[in-house]
């Protein structure tokens, strides 16, 4: 990433002359894996591109200036730390002693972003710290430096390379789910099935095409169930190549529930109905059976916006 940046305060925001700073924190939202992924457009050498699927579950990073005592979180890890570096090299900042400490309720490995957030909420907490607005494209640049990403350094959704860390196109907050999901058993090494996606989508490039452009189409006119239909092909697609053993039944099953659509994280572990409506009481608890009789643990959560 560049070196250059705006000038900046010399601190950490807040000190306290009689003892340790505040506590400042960042957040970030995960996803349910992607109503979309494939390639952006047909072709011989296809981008991978995204729509990713906010969920409301997050993680967090806090840092103490001055705090000496273990925290009682778990430390940084290995990526949200080279995102500390590069963002101080980035600045030519110094931070000041103290602890950090991390929560988060997004598993790791299933699809649910949960690096990408790690590392956004970290440079979120920086930014606070120090009193600095926060820029995306210092964001992008440290992400395009660590991993392939979400776009959940957005707070919309967004149609995203995730390999050239590029916003193709903003597609706002208009669009919202509830969801039954669940989490099936593994764990999916993005990195190692790239090839396998890239060859898939050569292979099925119009076929994504057109699911594309309904799926944008479904978001230009504000339409959550044209969305959960074109996000149901993309699911179906990714069965080809990296197949859930729950989706056949979820797709068998969907009237019963009167489910709009269906979704999974195309390069993780989840797979589970979208409604454009909130699912009543009894809904849930046949919902909650049909998933138990498959052998997992029915979860509900809000996705997207609207």
């Amino acid at each position: 990433m560049t070196t250059q940046g705006p000038t900046v305060p010399a601190g950490w925001a807040g000190p306290r002359p009689d003892g340790p700073g505040r506590t400042v924190s960042g957040v970030c939202h995960g996803t349910l894996g992607e109503l979309y992924q494939g390639p952006l457009r047909a072709g011989a050498d296809p981008d991978i591109a995204l729509v990713s699927f906010p969920v409301d579950r997050h993680s967090w990073v806090y840092f103490t200036p001055g705090a000496t005592a273990g925290p009682p979180r778990p430390p940084l890890g290995e990526k949200a730390a080279t995102a500390v570096r590069l963002f101080l090299e980035h600045y030519g900042l110094t931070l000041p002693p103290g602890a950090w400490s991390t929560y988060s309720d997004l598993p790791v490995g299933v699809g649910m972003a949960s690096s990408t957030a790690d590392v956004v909420a970290t440079l979120r907490c920086l930014f606070r710290g120090f009193s600095m607005p926060c820029d995306t494209d210092v964001v992008l640049g440290v992400l395009a430096s660590i991993e392939r990403a979400d776009s959940v350094f957005l707070d919309e959704f967004a149609l995203y390379l995730s390999g050239r860390h590029r916003v193709v196109r903003r597609l706002g907050t208009d669009i919202g789910f509830h969801t039954a999901f669940v989490r099936e058993p593994g764990s999916v090494d993005t990195a190692a099935v790239t090839p396998l996606l890239l060859e898939h989508y050569r292979r099925r490039g119009e076929e994504y095409e057109r699911c594309l452009a309904d799926l944008l189409k479904g978001f230009d006119s504000g339409d959550p169930a044209a969305v959960a239909r074109a996000a149901t092909v993309s699911a179906a697609l990714s069965q080809e190549v990296l197949p859930k053993a729950t989706f056949g039944d979820l797709l068998a099953h969907r009237g019963r529930f009167g489910a709009d659509g269906v979704f999974v994280a195309h390069t993780g572990c989840l797979a589970g109905y979208l409604f454009t409506r909130r699912p009543g009481a009894d809904v849930k608890s046949e919902l909650s059976a049909f998933f138990h009789s498959l052998g997992h643990q029915c979860s509900f959560a809000q996705g997207g916006y609207g």
